[in-house]
């Protein structure tokens, strides 16, 4: 079995990602054979419950207020539309639904007293639940963590030297310390990047570096390509490298290597060829339905017809156990 490191260096974590392309595929391929059951797959599925309007100036979000991007605003979904996308999720093969709000952070207000009610609701089906809404403080990680919330998404989008690059709105350390607060609550940690943001690779590396460095490895980092938005200031952005993006996916994997990496946006413009690729690297995770929040994405009975192609199955909840606090949710009902 794989010895779980946190200590690993910009040049060790260099070295994998420069190494022959082959080789980085079937190094990854083995650590990931030796560490999980590479034929399983989980299917999440990614819902806006709240869209559109946020004050922050993310240079690649079609929701930032300041841009004009065609995206609609729309205030927080009602609970049963929710309850009824969380049940045609799972009915198509998701184990887990994220909920996704334009908020720059949680306000204790009723709009988050409805997401509390949605989490208890999704949490009550039997599915893995993660939200992510921002930037959120220790308190409020444990009003989500009581209500039965799974994971907590934040992104680290990018190196910290990057970082000021596409957001000025909030800082890194802004979002280390809501990582920190996740992690106080007892909730799992899913955070990750963007690739294709005009990064360098050293800035993708340094990406790696903080999230494989970090106390406790995120249970879930998913790997994004850039889908460029016009109307956004990445709007002209080439299109990543699907090599990049299996470069990305085979280091992840090899330096977290219990960690679910989730192959995330930019999949449309993948064919199962090169969606085959990252799994073969690693990934063990995708987002299945229309939509990511307000990008496309491949409709479920073509992620379903690659999975019978490719010999894959979907992961079931709960694989590696309940956290503590929503076990005693459970006892408790």
């Amino acid at each position: 079995m794989t010895e779980i490191r946190n200590n690993w260096t910009i040049e060790e974590i260099s070295e994998i990602y420069h190494s022959p392309l082959l080789d980085l595929i079937y190094r990854a391929a083995t650590v990931h054979r030796e560490n999980q059951d590479y034929s399983e797959v989980q299917i999440s599925s990614l819902i806006s419950i709240k869209t559109g309007g946020c004050p922050e100036d993310c240079a690649y979000c079609p929701q930032a207020a300041r841009y004009n991007t065609g995206v609609n605003v729309h205030a927080i979904m009602p609970k049963d539309e929710v309850i009824a996308a969380a049940g045609k999720a799972k009915a198509g093969g998701a184990s887990r639904l994220c909920m996704g709000a334009a908020w720059r952070e949680v306000r204790d207000n009723r709009d988050f007293d409805k997401v509390i009610e949605m989490v208890q609701a999704v949490n009550a089906m039997d599915m893995e639940v993660c939200c992510t809404l921002g930037m959120l403080n220790e308190q409020q990680a444990q009003r989500l963590a009581d209500a039965g919330l799974y994971a907590y998404n934040h992104n680290l989008d990018t190196s910290e030297d990057d970082y000021k690059r596409i957001i000025t709105t909030r800082t890194y350390d802004d979002r280390l310390k809501t990582l920190e607060n996740v992690r106080k609550a007892k909730l799992t940690v899913c955070s990750g990047g963007i690739i294709g943001l005009g990064e360098t690779e050293a800035d993708r590396i340094s990406m790696l570096k903080t999230l494989s460095t970090l106390p406790k490895h995120p249970e879930s980092v998913p790997i994004n390509a850039l889908v460029p938005v016009k109307g956004t200031p990445l709007g002209e952005q080439p299109r990543v490298s699907v090599w990049d993006m299996v470069r990305m996916i085979a280091t992840a994997r090899i330096i977290m290597p219990k960690t679910v990496v989730r192959l995330s946006a930019g999949r449309t413009e993948m064919s199962t060829v090169e969606q085959a690729l990252c799994f073969m690297a690693g990934a063990n995770s995708l987002f299945a339905g229309d939509k990511l929040l307000t990008t496309p994405n491949p409709a479920i009975d073509t992620d379903m017809a690659m999975f019978e192609l490719l010999g894959l199955t979907p992961r079931k909840a709960f694989k590696n156990g309940r956290p503590e606090h929503t076990r005693l949710q459970e006892e408790a009902v």
